[in-house]
Order: C-alpha cells, then structure tokens, then sequence
C-alpha cells in the first residue's frame, strides 16, 4: 500500500486585487499528483513560487486542499464536499477536481498529525525563542501525551543524542545556540512521536555553507536508521539529487516532470530540469548554462498551454495552444512537454 497519494490536488487563494472592489485567484497548485511509498525519499525541486511549499504544508495537513484527494495509508483525509469557509477559491473550469472538507479535525490530528513530522526551513523563526530546548523537544509528547513525565524525559534525552546535540544545552534557548543546532533541534522535535513521514522545506536554505552538509548527512542516517519516508524540498537540485530517490520538478504551481534520482540529469526530457541542472556549477564537466529569458508569469495569471512556454528556448506557437499531455519516458519517468529533450546531455 502506498503511504501517500495526492490525485489531482489544488489550491487556490482568493486576494484583493489592484481594483477596488475586485479579488484575483492565486493557483498556488494546480493538478498536482505525488504516490510516496514507505522508506522512499520524493525531492521536489524548483524556482522561488514555484509551488514547492504549497505541495508541502498540503502534505503534512497545514494547508487545505482547494480540490482534489489526499490520501495517508488509503485513507482519504477529506470529504468530496464543498469546504467551510472557503469561498471563491475553486479549481479551473474542466479541471474534473472536487472541492474538499476536512472530515474530522480531532481525529485527523490524532492519527495523521502523529505519523507525521515537518522541518521548515528556518530554525530561528520556526522555534520558541522563549522556550529551553528541552521543553521545545518535548513538546509533541506532551501534547499528544505520550507517556509518563519520566518516560518523555528519556525520550527527550534520546532524540538530543539521535540527532548530536550534547545534554549541556538541554536548559539553552535557540538564541544561546547555532544555527546548526537550532536546526537539529527542530529535527528532534519532528522525530518526537516517531513518525512514518518527515517532510523537510528547504532545511538547509538559512544555515551557512559550512554547516549544510552536515545537517543532510544526518537527515541521510536518520531516514536510514529509523526507516523513515521523506519529502525533501529545496531550490537546489544538486541536493535533490542527493538526498533523492524520485525527484519532482515543479514550475508555476504544476509539475513538469517527475523522474528517478539515477536518471538525473542525463535523460531529463523537460527543458525546464535541464535549465535547473545547467544553472548548478560543476567540477567535472563544463557546461553551457541554458539561459532562461523573460520574468515568471504571475500566479494570478497563468499562460496558457504549457505554463513554461514564455520563458522555453525550444517554445512554438503550439505550446500555448493547450497543456501538453503526460508523456512517459521510462518506468516511473513522466514529464508534460511537446519538444522534450531526447538526446544525453553532458551535464552532471
């Protein structure tokens, strides 16, 4: 059984617009579809707006699905019905998506919320600043109330150790800490109530260069050691690739190709993942950066046809005339692009 599937997801916000009585919908995401299997680490990759946090907070349950299912385990954790108040924000016409209703909101808490931990992407706002790091930690088990008070004092104690964080700082706060520990501290307070699913949101972004590596060797050994599944989201697609076993490449709120890590980026059909690849430097091979013109369409506003065709280099007039088809490449190689790429590229 799959540990986690989104069919059709999409979420739409409703903000004011520049007229004075008028609202304009955001199509954060659009038709996204993601299967996760137990053990398996899913890297999502893209520009800034993209959609990548949107995908997610929709996992781990913070945002709410404007359509479409979302399922932990086969279980559906919304209802096909209208969301309360929710208003004006819909899927597109022909879309085929429903609107969702949370079904039960304790229990979903109870059962999906404990099986599931989240990293954001910056230690320094994401903790209590007021907080000892002991008391951060323990946190989710006294909510959940997991436990004696001794026994989530030892819990406490074994995920500092877990995650390399010596008992001298148990009675800090963030502030007296590093950014590497800041960070590693909210690594323990996701694995708390050992989840099946870590989603990480660019858990490396605000951490200096020198401490980076060290923060994705651990998520490696933890994702090994407790046999954990995982969703890495991040801006850089070198570390996707490593930390990856799929990865997801998302432009302007959809997917454009989906594909394993190994396949990377040699056999990329979709020009946008080839531009990504391109951008990163690297020793071994010079590459020829694929330049990519024009500004990011707004959100508000979404080109027509494939999204990406105002800013592809290998654009026709055909690619704003409808959404090019889900095209498989290999097994478990899918991408949306009428003018893939089709030869090896050199980059790596």
């Amino acid at each position: 059984m799959n540990l986690l599937e989104l069919d059709r997801v999409h979420v739409v916000h409703r903000i004011s617009s520049a007229s004075l009585f008028g609202h304009d919908n955001v199509y954060a995401l659009t038709d996204a579809n993601l299967v996760l299997n137990p053990g398996e680490t899913v890297g999502v990759v893209g520009e800034s707006g993209c959609g990548k946090s949107t995908l997610a907070k929709v996992i781990v349950g913070l945002q709410r699905p404007t359509a479409g299912t979302v399922r932990y385990r086969g279980t559906s954790l919304w209802d096909q019905s209208s969301p309360s108040g929710v208003q004006g924000a819909c899927p597109r016409p022909g879309s085929g998506a429903r609107p969702q209703k949370i079904q039960n909101t304790a229990a979903r808490a109870r059962d999906f919320g404990r099986d599931v931990g989240m990293i954001f992407q910056d230690p320094a706002t994401a903790l209590n600043r007021r907080l000892a790091v002991a008391k951060i930690i323990r946190d989710p088990l006294d909510v959940h109330r997991v436990g004696t008070q001794a026994e989530r004092a030892d819990r406490v104690r074994e995920l500092m150790g877990l995650v390399g964080l010596p008992d001298s700082v148990a009675d800090a706060v963030p502030g007296q800490l590093s950014g590497g520990q800041r960070q590693r501290v909210a690594i323990a307070r996701a694995l708390a109530l050992r989840p099946s699913l870590l989603v990480a949101d660019e858990p490396t972004s605000a951490l200096d260069v020198s401490v980076r590596a060290q923060i994705l060797n651990l998520l490696i050994e933890l994702r090994e050691q407790l046999g954990l599944a995982m969703v890495f989201v991040s801006h850089d697609i070198q570390t996707v690739r490593k930390m990856s076993d799929r990865i997801v490449t998302m432009y302007l709120g959809r997917v454009a190709e989906e594909a394993p890590a190994t396949e990377l980026p040699g056999s990329a059909r979709h020009p946008y993942t080839r531009a990504l690849f391109s951008a990163t430097p690297s020793l071994l091979h010079t590459v020829k950066p694929i330049v990519l013109t024009g500004p990011v369409p707004s959100a508000t506003a979404p080109p027509s046809g494939c999204n990406f065709h105002t800013r592809c280099p290998k654009a026709t007039d055909d690619c704003a005339l409808e959404l090019p088809p889900l095209s498989a490449a290999s097994a478990g190689h899918t991408y949306r692009c009428i003018h893939p790429e089709l030869n090896e590229a050199s980059i790596s």
